[in-house]
């Protein structure tokens, strides 16, 4: 049906026909958009079959992937580039009148994932299949995603994300194989041939419901599989519950929303629920396909991979424990040993309040056969510990798994994974020295470092295809399935007819972004400016803060001399902040409340412009780093792990100005002094304030007049916000000593965007810079991650 322009033509007239019984002139673009995603499942499902049966009958290892994430975007136009098809299907629509892009735009993102997490994990699938590796991603299938974010009156409000509301046209709904999950109860112990048995009794059974979606490796027959769970109510249970609705409700919410608040009990077991929900389903689908294929469970190990994608799916490793002992008959030495050589495990943070801790008295009754062998698991470690450091109690009390009424999820995971990864070279150093120092002294051999990827064929090959076909045009299409081969544009990075298709290119896209913020905000911004950028998920260490009152600070320069040299510069935000997280809201207001006052003032002659782009996604990602000139990775040293946002900025051109945090330092190192703009404190000099103290906001606050002048500005009312308004902000820098060195790093970041102010003067220097930032992003394909995580961690191999 895809073999030439008008045999897709033909096929799609037909079916388009068939599905809607009307004439095409009566069709809609919703009608295309369905029609073209049916033909295209249909169209590789004859591989996806292979592949299963290549799954089935292959002796090697596989590898499932747990993740509470996975942001995958839209898949339209994705997978017919990863089919070799788009060309026929974009030129056939053309001669039946379709704008293609039109079509497109009738896709909802999949409201899988909020951030750099679900994010990573979606590359990480796109690279297992296009690799032919044998792997398989675990999620849940959120009915409303994390939410849909407006923006009024400078406030984030959140409403549903009707993602599903016209259906999902790529999976495919497997009722057959859905499994039971069992909540509250309690267990009743008995023996049985001198073996003690564990019953769940009196528990309340939700059905999960696995719904598959095809991931389609680029120019390749494998198509993995992406298995996403529903929530259901269970059938066998639902007869004897008193109150049918109540349990209806409750069960549909566990698959309802990503992260649901958890600021109350109600909350946190809602979000316990999710997690086991994943985990408990995806075991069980995993054994039962093990099972299938191998009678011997005692070799499980050999043959399935299972990887936790951070502390969310961490309840792996009791539920393996589980199954093994009390379905599989297996003794707890002989369990354990299948399980610390099953599950490896990803570390994303070393932020603690990210370390999810679960307290007993909410934890035990949900889960009562889970809790019993976390405990077990905890006493034995325990008593491990008690051999090596005998009467350190403070040493065996600091490393325990369960403490002063809380499970810690992190120390499960060290202590029943064999591998424990971090995702930046210094991060896993940060890890080994100081976050996991007691760990990794005892449990050495288990650390490893895999600095994260992104998939160059979503976020160079789709998001900026003028840009792809110049690169090839000047070193070949090598580089496509060997990204490392980007390297070779170092050779023409001084090549005059080079930087000038590269700055077209560029201003091309930034007139595309300025249009797109012209209709969604009504902000006029010249595509000529400077576009700095910083999208990301809201978080205090991220420092958007930093970047809001940087820009506070210039407008105060330009009010008191409008004709100071300044490239004229347009500032541009997105991100989402948790609904409870107060202060995360409270910065984006701040963020609009400034565009409002600075976007209107004559006086500044348009030099300076402000826009808070709402509801961030991958699809709008997808226009927005194309478009950037620089890209803001400001996270306080020490507290980003990697960061991924800063790899596709790279790989489109744009320069970083970021501190030396997660993956900025090994950029730094593959780019050069020249070629980035590096400000503040290091991660040392973090740790070290962090350890020891001596640091006093209110010092730089009383002596820099910049940051007193906005600091103020918080207080006084002249951007004509409400009285206390921006007390929580103001506090957080003065009264609660600013946390995270907004004001102590502030001098430096106003410096170094004086740098870039006149770098960007000299246009051919700043397109030399931005050759060899494309030129060496190729290390950070995800490619390049997953064979590491396939050689090192999984022991994985491709398909034969």
């Amino acid at each position: 049906m895809f073999s030439n322009k008008e045999s897709f033509k033909r096929y799609f007239l037909q079916r388009l026909e068939m599905t809607y019984g009307k004439t095409f002139e009566d069709t809609t673009s919703s009608d295309h958009f369905q029609t073209l995603g049916h033909m295209i499942r249909e169209y590789v499902s004859s591989n996806w079959i292979q592949t299963n049966e290549q799954s089935r009958n292959n002796n090697g290892k596989q590898v499932y992937y747990l993740s509470i994430e996975f942001l995958l975007g839209r898949l339209l136009h994705n997978n017919l580039i990863n089919l070799g098809i788009d060309q026929v299907v974009i030129e056939g629509l053309k001669d039946l009148g379709i704008d293609f892009f039109e079509v497109e735009d009738m896709e909802h993102d999949a409201g899988l994932g909020n951030g750099g997490l679900g994010r990573l994990a979606a590359c990480f699938l796109d690279s297992l299949a296009t690799l032919d590796l044998p792997g398989h991603g675990c999620g849940i299938r959120y009915k409303h995603g994390l939410f849909e974010q407006r923006i009024v009156d400078g406030y984030q409000l959140e409403l549903p994300e009707q993602w599903l509301k016209q259906g999902q046209v790529w999976e495919v709904r497997k009722e057959d194989l859905a499994v039971d999950i069992y909540f509250w109860g309690n267990i009743d112990m008995y023996e049985k041939n001198g073996k003690l048995q564990f019953r769940h009794l009196n528990a309340e059974t939700v059905t999960a419901v696995p719904h598959d979606v095809p991931v389609i490796g680029y120019h390749t027959t494998t198509v993995n599989t992406l298995r996403l769970w529903n929530a259901e109510p269970s059938s066998l249970i639902a007869k004897d519950v008193k109150d049918i609705m109540r349990y209806k409700r409750e069960t549909e919410s566990i698959s309802g929303f990503l992260y649901p608040d958890d600021s109350n009990d109600e909350g946190k077991i809602l979000r316990l629920k999710q997690q086991y929900f994943l985990v408990s389903a995806s075991l069980q689908s995993i054994i039962r396909n093990y099972k299938q294929q191998y009678k011997n469970i005692s070799e499980m190990h050999h043959y399935i991979s299972i990887h936790v994608n951070d502390t969310h799916p961490v309840l792996a490793i009791p539920e393996l424990m589980r199954i093994l002992m009390d379905e599989e008959g297996l003794g707890w030495d002989e369990a354990w040993e299948i399980t610390t050589n099953t599950i490896s495990y990803t570390n994303h943070t070393t932020l603690s309040e990210a370390l999810e801790q679960w307290p007993i008295y909410i934890f035990q009754p949900l889960l009562p056969r889970i809790y019993m062998i976390i405990d077990e698991i905890n006493e034995r470690f325990c008593m491990k510990l008690w051999k090596k450091y005998p009467g350190d109690f403070l040493k065996i009390e600091k490393m325990a798994i369960i403490a002063h009424g809380m499970i810690k999820m992190a120390h499960l995971a060290l202590v029943g994974s064999y591998s424990v990864n971090g995702v930046a070279e210094i991060h896993t150093e940060i890890l080994k020295k100081r976050e996991m120092a007691d760990f990794y002294a005892f449990y050495p051999e288990k650390f490893n470092n895999k600095t994260n990827g992104i998939t160059h064929r979503r976020w160079l090959i789709k998001a900026n295809p003028k840009l792809t076909n110049l690169i090839s045009n000047i070193i070949g299409d090598k580089w496509v399935n060997q990204p490392e081969s980007l390297r070779e544009l170092l050779n023409y990075q001084e090549d005059a007819s080079l930087q000038e298709n590269l700055a077209a290119i560029k201003q091309s896209n930034k007139e595309r972004l300025a249009k797109i913020i012209k209709e969604k905000n009504g902000i006029l911004v010249d595509p000529s400016s400077i576009f700095d950028v910083q999208v990301k998920r809201l978080h205090a260490y991220k420092r958007q803060l930093l970047n809001i009152l940087h820009i506070m600070s210039l407008y105060n320069k330009l009010r008191e001399d409008p004709s100071i040299d300044m490239e004229p510069r347009t500032f541009i935000f997105g991100a989402k902040a948790s609904p409870g997280y107060y202060y995360a809201k409270k910065i984006i207001k701040l963020i609009n409340t400034v565009a409002h006052k600075v976007n209107n003032d004559k006086r500044i002659q348009n030099k300076l412009k402000v826009v808070f782009i709402e509801n961030y996604r991958v699809s709008l990602a997808e226009h927005i780093f194309p478009a950037a000139d620089v890209s803001e990775q400001i996270s306080t040293a020490s507290k980003e792990a990697s960061g991924t946002g800063n790899m596709k900025f790279m790989m489109n051109g744009a320069l970083t100005l970021g501190t030396m945090d997660g993956a900025n330092i090994e950029m730094h190192e593959l780019v050069g002094d020249d070629n980035i703009f590096i400000f503040g404190m290091n991660a040392d000099q973090v740790l070290e304030l962090y350890q020891n103290g001596g640091y006093s906001s209110r010092e730089y606050f009383y002596h820099d007049d910049r940051i007193h002048e906005v600091v103020n500005q918080l207080k006084n009312g002249f951007y004509d916000h409400p009285v206390g308004e921006f007390d929580p902000i103001f506090d957080s820098l003065l009264i609660e000593n600013d946390q995270f060195f907004v004001l102590k790093d502030f001098n430096s970041y106003a410096s170094i965007h004086e740098k870039v102010n006149q770098a960007f003067k000299n246009k051919q220097d700043w397109l030399r810079k931005s050759i060899v930032n494309i030129a060496m992003s190729g290390h950070f394909s995800s490619d390049r991650t997953i064979k590491e995580y396939a050689e090192d961690i999984w022991r994985i191999k491709p398909y034969i």
